[in-house]
């Protein structure tokens, strides 16, 4: 006689075939998923990029891969990112949930949120950072600044070899500070440090084996301990110390010349008190601010360590970059944005830093309402992932799109040349938000690094490894050491 159990489970799995297959029948194809694992074995997680690369190249630029139960659609090319990101925008202008960030946001803040909520508050942040790079104080001139408290950072290294991660980190979350509390911090400053600390702990735990397994299974969250509890920690921890500023902001606060981002949002929490649906509140106020500090400070930190890995590999980029600077900043003054029309070399240079690297190359869109895309039914909600990297090294637009060349973004004369495939930022309507302040930050602390000081490698160049790793969230350079040598 067959045990009742057996026969429990045989249910179960059959249930379970039959739901992913009516679910397959309306999505683009893919490889056949495995109950409960989905196509997870399929996967090599420390190169996903690489993984979808070679399902497009036998399913096609739209396909499925099922992360657990869950159906994510892929988009491969820059055809299918450009038709679904650009030319539909609206439909594909959803965020694709991720369990553990949907758990600490709650549907709150400007990167994982959805629906009016999203659009009011991309919106405002948009007008605020325009507002605040018109200032008296511009955005301008907090980084400035903070690349002069770097270059003094630099020097006290005495030109003895160091990993850059933390000081580079440390400058560029300085210049989101000045923006959200008006004020940068010093480098010592032990509430600057827990901020800085907890965001390259949280980049860690994010991007861990368990983390990626608690998304794929996100009651592991409610149920079991792990290093989710220290990032949900981490982060209760930063959106305490925002609340605490803005109460001191509210304190003095002069509507009529606001200063830094708590101050415009205030004044609009003010304006919307009476409205009982108002997306401006104290807690929404933190959780915006969060994700300003975890979009903006490991992305753009890490580009500019990538950059500088790039240039001691290649030695001959890195004189022509120099030279540019001399003649069209000189030593005596320090770069400003107005330089950069001068200098197409180095800005091809950092374009190319951000094409190779794509820095985060899969965060998840989703569908906002039942859509057909290129005779496949794709239903509200469901995940997908426009693959930048696809798109930022197809090789009809950048040839050799493996090897780190500028010339990618320069015409026959010399010209800073631009590229519709060129997309870090993303596309559409999910195109990053902090686009414009991280195009000064890479330019101003790029130029201001090579101005003061020659980059000396502690290996031959020939040695130099450039291979980015991937750590399932983020792409990173390998670590290495430097001497900045002062000019």
């Amino acid at each position: 006689m067959i045990d009742p159990a057996v026969v429990l489970v045989l249910c179960l799995c059959c249930l379970l075939l039959l739901s992913l297959w009516k679910g397959k029948a309306k999505l683009p194809p893919g490889p056949t998923p495995l109950p409960i694992i989905g196509n997870m074995l399929q996967l090599d997680v420390k190169n996903i990029s690489k993984s979808l690369s070679n399902l497009s190249k036998v399913y096609g630029p739209v396909f499925t891969v099922y992360f657990g139960r869950r159906p994510t659609v892929v988009l491969h090319g820059y055809e299918a990112v450009k038709e679904a990101l650009i030319d539909r925008a609206e439909e594909f202008s959803g965020r694709g949930i991720v369990p553990l960030v949907e758990k600490a946001n709650k549907g709150q803040g400007v990167t994982f949120s959805n629906g009016n909520r999203w659009k009011e508050m991309r919106r405002f942040s948009l007008m605020t950072l325009r507002n605040l790079g018109m200032v008296k104080r511009s955005i301008e001139d907090h980084v400035q600044e903070e690349a002069h408290c770097l270059v003094e950072e630099l020097r006290k290294t005495n030109a003895s070899p160091c990993d850059p991660t933390f000081i580079l980190g440390c400058a560029i979350c300085n210049v989101i500070c000045s923006i959200i509390f008006q004020n940068r911090f010093d480098y010592k400053d032990h509430n600057f440090l827990t901020i800085v600390e907890g965001f390259d702990e949280n980049a860690k735990i994010i991007s861990s084996p368990w983390i990626r397994l608690c998304n794929n299974f996100p009651i592991l969250l409610d149920y079991f301990p792990g290093s989710h509890n220290k990032y949900l920690e981490n982060i209760a921890n930063l959106r305490r110390y925002v609340i605490e500023k803005a109460k001191e902001h509210q304190a003095s606060l002069d509507v009529n010349n606001p200063q830094d981002f708590i101050d415009y949002f205030l004044i609009k929490m003010d304006q919307e008190k009476h409205n009982p649906q108002s997306v401006f509140t104290l807690e929404n106020l933190a959780v915006t601010v969060s994700d300003f500090f975890g979009a903006g400070t490991e992305t753009a930190s890490t580009t500019v360590r990538y950059c500088l890995l790039l240039l001691l590999k290649h030695p001959e980029v890195l004189a022509k970059v120099r030279e540019e600077i001399d003649r069209v900043v000189g030593r005596d003054r320090s770069p400003c944005l107005e330089d950069r029309s001068h200098m197409p070399y180095l800005d091809a240079v950092v374009h190319e830093t951000q094409r190779y690297v794509d820095v985060v190359p899969n965060v998840p869109h989703a569908v906002t309402c039942d859509v057909k895309f290129r005779n496949y039914l794709i239903p509200k909600g469901t995940s997908v992932v426009a693959s930048l990297t696809s798109v930022m090294h197809d090789n009809k637009e950048f040839p050799n799109p493996e090897k780190f060349d500028p010339s990618h973004f320069l015409d026959e004369r010399g010209n800073f040349k631009k590229s519709d495939y060129f997309m870090p930022f993303s596309a559409g309507k999910r195109m990053c938000a902090g686009e414009g302040l991280a195009r000064i930050e890479l330019f101003l602390f790029l130029t201001t690094i090579l101005q003061k000081f020659t980059l000396k490698s502690v290996v031959d160049p020939e040695d130099i490894d450039i291979t980015p790793v991937f750590n399932g969230f983020f792409t990173l350079p390998p670590p290495y050491q430097l001497c900045f040598v002062p000019v």
